[in-house]
């Protein structure tokens, strides 16, 4: 276990999310909101949730009060906006990952969770593990979705990031 268990996804999450993006950006607003049976309904909704369940999972690991007590809201309808939110996140989670130290990997996580507000605890290297591991989950929904409608994002695997992205 290094402190690269949150640095290297944290740079992959940011690539992938830029990539994801622009190829998103090929849709119009209605084919964005549509639902598509998606646990999340559209790929909207889908894209809200990873920003609002990054931002509850940020705010746990900085100590900070949860910012969303609903991981299903819209917080952004507006692509644009919900772009730029998701840039700035990304950010963020680059430059908390840059700081996360191997003894702050070994550490135990107190959190309350959203979904059953009941007091958790967790080692910490497996919080950071499921808040990357989450984020690949849902932007594989979401590139299911763009599959469906004949939108190829290309390779999304990990040995594919570009040097210059880390």
């Amino acid at each position: 276990m290094t402190a690269n268990l949150a640095k290297t996804p944290a740079q992959y999450n940011r690539w992938m999310n830029r990539r994801l993006y622009e190829t998103c950006r090929e849709l119009t607003d209605e084919q964005l909101s549509e639902d598509c049976g998606a646990y999340f309904k559209s790929i909207i909704g889908t894209l809200n949730h990873l920003s609002i369940d990054d931002s509850v999972w940020m705010a746990r690991f900085t100590n900070q009060s949860s910012p969303y007590q609903q991981l299903n809201a819209i917080i952004y309808s507006d692509f644009t906006t919900l772009k730029m939110a998701r840039e700035r996140l990304d950010e963020e989670i680059v430059l908390w990952a840059d700081s996360v130290t191997l003894e702050r990997l070994q550490t135990t996580l107190h959190y309350t969770s959203v979904v059953n507000p009941q007091p958790k605890t967790l080692n910490m290297d497996i919080a950071v593990t499921h808040f990357f591991n989450h984020q690949t989950h849902h932007r594989g929904q979401v590139t299911t979705l763009l599959s469906q409608r004949g939108i190829d994002m290309g390779a999304t695997d990990l040995p594919w990031m570009p040097t210059d992205s880390l």
